[in-house]
């Protein structure tokens, strides 16, 4: 049998993300880029960032049952950047504390979802899901 977990476990696992575990950091900022996910966080940047939310509105995540989503939907919001080309298409994501490291990354379209994955300079970029599952959830 797989080991089970309760509820106020899983969702302070999740937690987490909202304030990283052993010493307490707030993710403030996400960045979208037009490269693919590194091996992980540790590793350099993706190529040719596309867009950066800063600050993440407050609170920016939700936590219930062992899920994270994001809150205060269509605030997670800003502008293209300049773009390598009209429509350059978005590949993955990194969310950084105030310090510069990287937390979380994952893949555009899966991991977190835009209103348009495909950003030129000056558009409008919204995301409307971000949702982590711990296990067991």
């Amino acid at each position: 049998m797989a080991l089970q977990f309760s509820t106020t476990l899983r969702n302070d696992r999740v937690s987490c993300l909202g304030t990283a575990s052993v010493t307490p950091v707030s993710l403030t900022h996400l960045t979208i880029f037009q490269g693919a996910v590194p091996a992980n966080c540790a590793a350099a940047d993706p190529a040719t960032a596309l867009a950066t939310i800063s600050p993440l509105p407050s609170p920016y995540l939700t936590f219930s049952g062992g899920v994270t989503t994001i809150a205060n939907a269509g605030s997670w919001t800003t502008t293209g950047l300049s773009a390598a080309g009209a429509g350059t298409t978005a590949q993955s994501f990194r969310m950084y504390d105030t310090g510069g490291t990287c937390h979380v990354q994952g893949v555009i379209g899966t991991d977190l979802v835009l209103n348009n994955a495909s950003i030129a300079n000056g558009q409008t970029v919204s995301v409307t899901s971000f949702t982590v599952t711990d296990g067991n959830a």
